[in-house]
């Protein structure tokens, strides 16, 4: 009886293991964070948090709204779930108590989501210019330059430019192909290869700054930088280019290539094998903001 006792609580911490390894560190970090500030919030009122119940739950989220963004709510409510899940308990987060409340709450204050600006195709040019009449070091135009343009040109999120390493990269006669081991939407690392074509003008061709940046840079990682740097490098450079640099981050270059290839008119099924996205709802945001002045109204009298 014992030995079976002692299998048990083996199995049941290997099981806790396999539901931390089924998300990203980053994820489970963040969960906590967000289960934290809902325990501070039991704590202040003498509530308990785990395990917790749906009227607590509505509550804390009623007390969210007052200062935080849709979004934000349901994702605390997402973490506070999934923290139940890993120590054993179960929480009905289809409770109407906490269903009702949040429709409540969502016609109050909307859902709408002021997201970084995407960085045009226009705009990126301008940037490879400020990078070229810089003061910095030919090391550092090298790969400032070979970063944003890789990072554009394969619709790249910032934590999987700076994973790429020489083993990752292919050049072949069209281009260049370059490996991605894993992502944020793909958690059980499949893996997806990007395929950049060269460009007709060097000074903007991705690959051919891909290739200069290789011969200068000999580390085994391509852009050995953290993923925040990333973000401030688009925006000094987005800054000296006469942009706003508080609309750009390092999403801009993601975002900037589903728009830019949309409004030149590449298809959902086209901009999606290349960013790596599984739903067609983000993919259609950035096709509709493409379509804005394309397509618009307007445009039949604008000669007029």
């Amino acid at each position: 009886m014992k030995d079976l006792t002692t299998e048990i609580k083996k199995l049941e911490i290997e099981t806790l293991d396999n539901l931390k390894m089924s998300k990203a560190k980053n994820t489970i970090r963040a969960y906590k964070s967000d289960f934290n500030d809902f325990a501070l919030f039991c704590s202040r009122h003498g509530m308990k948090s785990m395990p917790t119940d749906p009227k607590i739950v509505s509550l804390y989220l009623t007390q969210l709204a007052k200062n935080s963004k849709y979004s934000t709510l349901k994702r605390r409510l997402a973490s506070i779930n999934v923290m139940h899940k890993y120590k054993g308990h179960y929480l009905d987060t289809k409770h109407p108590i906490i269903v009702e409340n949040l429709l409540g709450i969502k016609r109050q204050i909307g859902v709408y989501q002021k997201a970084k600006k995407p960085l045009l195709f226009n705009e990126l040019k301008e940037i490879i210019k400020q990078i070229d009449q810089s003061k910095e070091s030919d090391y550092k135009k090298l790969r400032d330059k070979s970063l944003i343009l890789i990072g554009f040109s394969g619709g790249f999120r910032r934590s999987e430019l700076v994973a790429i390493t020489r083993e990752d990269v292919e050049f072949v006669k069209e281009g260049v192909k370059i490996f991605v081991k894993k992502s944020k939407s793909d958690q059980s690392g499949e893996g997806m290869v990007k395929a950049i074509p060269s460009f007709k003008y060097l000074d903007y061709c991705p690959v051919e700054n891909l290739k200069n940046w290789m011969f200068e840079n000999r580390n085994n990682l391509i852009f050995p930088i953290s993923d925040k740097n990333v973000a401030l490098i688009i925006k000094k450079y987005a800054l000296k280019a006469g942009l706003d640099d508080k609309k750009y981050a390092g999403h801009s270059l993601r975002s900037g290539f589903a728009t830019t290839t949309a409004e030149y008119g590449a298809s959902e099924r086209n901009i999606m094998a290349m960013t790596g996205h599984k739903s067609v709802d983000m993919v259609r945001r950035y096709i509709k903001e493409a379509d804005l002045f394309k397509n618009n109204a307007l445009n039949k009298i604008t000669d007029k």
